[in-house]
């Protein structure tokens, strides 16, 4: 039994690439276009095309998102979302899927991939962290995104979790900066993309329900950014171990 899933897992690995490049190039044009369009304006433009693409493709790759929380997000505000990393499927969920025009911290790494690199670009703050200028620039960066009006997607565990733990230990920027720009953190807990894109096996995908979890927003009010950071990782810890098996 145990073979015949590896064997289906690397089949439909070849079904979820194909479909996703295949709708890609559909909405790649049209997404191009919001280039033209000065932000926020342009970003909103940019999500919707987005969200439609990332709606069809995890349909066609049997992997339907479930969205709850969107409440939490008051009309004209923005906020950090602070998202956990299980899986590169991660990435494609949280840009289409936060209420709003919004802009995710990403590896300037993607950024080079032909096409798709143009793409992911216009969704992203890019950084090299291995850059201390680099990682000042993205900050400074971040700091115009939400005085625009826009949310900030972050990653505070830095890279996938290849861990047994529900999180690996935050990195402070995303905690730094709601600090610093007394900007509310809205905690994201995603579920499941661990069990259809494993980090550890290579060309496997494996189809399951995702769900995505927007937290109550977190004032950082007279918090340190290291008070903050212990206060979000518990909160998503903790709402991660309840909820993970539902």
């Amino acid at each position: 039994m145990r073979i015949i899933k590896e064997i289906a897992g690397r089949i439909w690995a070849v079904w979820a690439i194909i479909s996703f490049v295949a709708t890609f190039l559909v909405i790649f044009i049209p997404s191009m276009f919001t280039y033209l369009i000065p932000d926020p304006k342009g970003t909103v433009v940019f999500i919707r095309i987005a969200k439609i693409w990332m709606s069809v493709w995890l349909r066609l790759a049997g992997c339907p998102l479930k969205v709850s929380g969107k409440e939490n997000f008051a009309k004209g505000r923005p906020f950090i979302i602070t998202c956990n990393h299980n899986s590169l499927l991660d990435i494609p969920l949280s840009c289409p899927f936060i209420p709003g025009a919004n802009k995710t911290i990403a590896k300037t790494s993607f950024a080079k991939i032909p096409l798709f690199g143009w793409f992911y670009s216009k969704g992203s703050v890019l950084v090299d962290r291995k850059s201390e200028t680099s990682r000042r620039k993205s900050f400074e960066e971040m700091k115009a995104v939400l005085q625009k009006g826009m949310h900030m997607c972050i990653y505070p565990e830095g890279t996938r979790n290849r861990t047994d733990e529900p999180l690996k230990k935050f990195y402070d920027g995303a905690f730094k900066l709601a600090v610093e720009t007394n900007t509310a953190i809205i905690p994201a807990v995603i579920f499941n993309t661990k069990k259809a894109l494993p980090v550890h096996k290579s060309f496997y995908f494996i189809p399951q329900k995702l769900r995505m979890h927007f937290l109550a927003p977190v004032d950082p009010g007279e918090l340190s950014p290291e008070q903050l950071k212990e206060k979000v990782f518990l909160l998503m810890k903790e709402y991660y171990v309840k909820n993970k098996d539902q």
